[in-house]
C-alpha cells in the first residue's frame, strides 16, 4: 500500500498481548523515545507512525497498540483490519501471559482471517533472574511455541526476545516484522501478475 501524500510504502502491524507486558514500552523504545518505570496502561488503542528506511525505501510504519485488558476486546478487534504485521508480547516473568499467548492468536486470527507475519516477543528478559524461579519462561519455552504456531497455522513467524527497558533485542524485531512484512507483499504482487 502506498501513502497518497508523498508515495511511500505504508506497512501496518497490531502490538498484541496481556496489560502490563511492556507492549507500550517496546514501541516506545523502537520509536526512541525514553524508558519509564511507571507503568500507565493502554486505554483501548494508541497509534505510532514511524517513517523507516527499509531496502533502501522510505516505509511508514504504523503500529497499533492494542490495550490487554479483556475489557477492551470489542474495541480491538477494529484494528486489526489491514494490518500486514503482528507482535504478540508476553513477559518472561509472567507466565500466565505466556500461556494467554495462543488466546491473543485466536483473537487475531478471528478478527484477520489467515494471519500476517508474526514476531513473538519474549519481553522483560532483563527481570528474568530477579523474581520467583517458577514464574519465568524461558527461552526454550518460547522457540518451541513459536515453532507449534509455525506447524499449526503455517504462518511466517520467528520469535525474539527482548527488553524494553534496556533496549536489548527491539530494533532487531521490528526490523525483522518489517522484513517478513516486506517478502509477504512482495509474494501477493507476484501472485497477483502470475495469476
Amino acid at each position: 500500500m502506498k501513502d497518497q501524500d508523498d508515495g511511500s510504502k505504508i506497512m501496518k502491524a497490531v502490538l498484541i498481548g496481556d496489560g502490563a507486558v511492556g507492549k507500550t514500552s517496546i514501541r516506545r523504545n523502537y520509536l526512541g523515545e525514553e524508558f519509564s518505570e511507571g507503568h500507565i496502561a493502554t486505554i483501548g488503542v494508541d497509534l505510532a507512525t514511524k517513517r523507516v528506511l527499509f531496502d533502501q525505501e522510505i516505509v511508514k510504519f504504523i503500529i497499533w497498540d492494542l490495550a490487554g485488558q479483556p475489557t477492551f476486546e470489542k474495541v480491538r478487534g477494529h484494528y486489526y483490519s489491514g494490518c500486514n504485521g503482528i507482535l504478540l508480547v508476553y513477559s518472561v516473568v509472567d507466565r500466565s501471559s505466556f500461556d494467554n499467548a495462543s488466546k491473543w492468536l485466536v483473537e487475531a486470527f478471528k478478527n484477520m482471517g489467515p494471519l500476517p507475519p508474526t514476531v513473538i516477543i519474549g519481553n522483560k528478559t532483563d527481570l528474568r533472574y530477579s523474581l520467583d524461579k517458577k514464574k519465568y519462561v524461558t527461552t526454550n519455552e518460547g522457540e518451541e511455541f513459536t515453532k507449534y504456531f509455525i506447524d499449526k497455522l503455517g504462518v511466517p513467524a520467528i520469535f525474539r526476545e527482548t527488553s524494553a527497558k534496556t533496549g536489548a533485542g527491539v530494533q532487531d524485531a521490528f526490523t525483522e516484522l518489517l522484513r517478513m512484512m516486506d517478502q509477504a507483499e512482495s509474494r501477493k504482487e507476484s501472485d497477483y501478475f502470475i495469476g
